[in-house]
């Protein structure tokens, strides 16, 4: 309880924090005290922080139905686009609020937390609480908080996830050499910010002579490619954004270098020769997602290493010298295929070449869609994505709107408008709670931020894509919902479109150069 010695009409007061990491409590209460003594500079940080948010809300934007009159009972259809672009909004809004922390965003509700109890009756603890809280971080999840900050055009923001991963570095590389004697770095999925497996997913209770490099737990074991999407961020925000990208370039060769090291190692352990008769790593035992375990060369992992390899290698001399290419270029012969399969006489992506059992419902078959877009729109053999996506029955089954589900962007990368717009539509309706972007808990926690993310991500897929150097726009948008959005592109490239009555009204592509890279797919469907 607060109390003025003297009655007053108003009351001002700032809250001071230390975040400081300091030798002993003295040193950092000194700096505490010292923060109060500088103080909030209230009207000066008043207009920063006005600053800041106008130059965040010009960076981008998705308006849906501009001219709505946004009377919420009038037409059910009409409050679905307007609910979709204000929760868009919002949500971004959210990760805004929770910009430059040192530690990345977590997925389940950044510096946002929920009371328990109204999240789960039998949950009695502090507002502090969240499920898979603390200090793990699980990659699944965490890429699709800040996937959507590319097209958004948030690199800023994007940088707490990548330093998380480099002052890790020397510690997963530590942990190659300790249990295994190899090179590279061992990213685990459920990672803690000191860099080491959540002690609970590592387990506790581990039989005698199980490999101490390796987590006791059915869902975790042997997935070690959730880095890679992280390094492939890394390279993406130089080719949106220009941005310097080097002193991540070490932490993306090694984690390269890891899989190329220990599927050697494991192949030795076993027989007399490392590679396959093709030359290929023998990707076993792997983890497609945390779904197809005991996986044998995993579609996901190896559509990740052939990505991840060949964004590498298109960086210049100055970033990439001739020796490391050398190896990375011999590397990228070594990774093997994508396995396929054939439902109904048709060919499909298969997850891996066998597994020993499912053990979740992600569908990785279709990570080669997103995020690593080797099948998809303007790119080749789209039919062998979509007969995954209508044939495989796992897919099917597995298909949602809920929490980390990303059947939106697969939908709005492989062309289908109709379910994309009814998944992404799902996920952007109001969320169950009083503010509308608070939503879950999904597989997760209240307010799911992995839920937003894809959310993000599979509207602005649907507005824009890219395809090597071609910019695809509205490749997923029903022609007759009025919308005007501004979206980045790579090459250091805006778009802003403005769609009305089915017509594009205006096209502003800076620099003006990429005009000539548009395909307008609103005149490709025409056709």
């Amino acid at each position: 309880m607060l109390k003025t010695i003297h009655p007053v009409s108003a009351l001002s007061f700032s809250i001071v924090l230390s975040c400081a990491q300091t030798a002993d409590q003295h040193a950092w209460m000194d700096g505490l005290w010292q923060a109060r003594r500088t103080g909030a500079q209230t009207s000066q940080d008043w207009l920063r922080t006005k600053n800041w948010w106008r130059d965040f809300w010009k960076r981008s934007f998705i308006d849906i139905q501009p001219n709505y009159s946004r009377d919420l009972d009038n037409d059910s259809l009409q409050t679905t686009y307007f609910q979709m672009g204000r929760n868009y909004q919002l949500f971004r809004y959210m990760l805004g609020c929770n910009a430059y922390g040192k530690f990345p965003t977590k997925f389940n509700g950044g510096l946002f937390t929920y009371d328990p109890v109204l999240v789960d009756s039998t949950y009695p603890y502090t507002p502090d609480f969240r499920n898979w809280g603390g200090g793990t971080f699980t990659q699944q999840n965490q890429r699709l908080v800040y996937y959507p900050m590319l097209a958004s055009g948030d690199f800023d923001m994007m940088q707490a996830s990548f330093d998380f991963y480099n002052r890790l570095l020397k510690t997963a590389e530590l942990r190659s050499l300790t249990y295994w004697h190899h090179k590279g770095a061992a990213f685990t999925e459920q990672l803690e910010n000191y860099g080491l497996p959540n002690p609970s997913e590592y387990g506790w209770k581990r039989p005698a002579g199980f490999d101490p490099g390796m987590q006791y737990n059915a869902w975790l074991e042997y997935e070690w490619d959730t880095v890679l999407e992280f390094c492939d961020m890394i390279l993406k925000s130089r080719l949106y954004n220009g941005s310097d990208i080097s002193t991540y370039l070490p932490l993306i060769k090694s984690c390269l270098r890891f899989f190329d090291a220990h599927y050697q190692y494991l192949a030795q352990k076993r027989g007399a020769r490392i590679l396959d008769s093709r030359g290929h790593l023998i990707l076993y035992p792997g983890s497609a997602a945390e779904t197809y375990k005991l996986a044998y060369n995993a579609s996901s992992t190896i559509a990740a290493l052939k990505t991840v390899t060949k964004h590498l290698l298109l960086l210049p001399e100055a970033l990439l010298d001739s020796t490391d290419r050398k190896y990375f270029i011999a590397f990228s012969k070594r990774i093997p295929p994508i396995p396929l399969g054939e439902i109904n006489g048709q060919k499909v992506i298969a997850p891996a070449v066998t597994w020993a059992r499912i053990n979740n419902q992600e569908s990785p078959q279709l990570y080669p869609v997103f995020p690593w877009g080797i099948y998809g729109m303007g790119k080749p053999d789209l039919k062998t994505g979509l007969n995954t996506w209508n044939l495989d029955t796992n897919v099917i089954k597995n298909r949602s709107y809920i929490g980390w589900k990303q059947d939106n962007i697969f939908a709005a990368r492989l062309g289908l408008n109709a379910a994309a717009f009814k998944l992404t539509s799902e996920k952007l309706k109001n969320g169950p709670r009083r503010f509308p972007a608070f939503w879950g808990p999904g597989f997760d926690w209240v307010p799911d931020h992995n839920w937003g993310g894809s959310a993000m991500i599979g509207l602005q897929e649907m507005l824009l894509q890219n395809a090597g150097d071609s910019i695809l726009l509205f490749p997923g948008w029903p022609q007759n919902v009025d919308v005007h959005f501004k979206l980045h592109a790579p090459h250091n490239t805006t778009v802003e479109a403005w769609l009305k009555g089915g017509q594009i009204k205006k096209l502003t592509i800076l620099p003006a150069i990429r005009q000539k890279d548009v395909i307008n797919y609103l005149n490709e469907r025409k056709k």
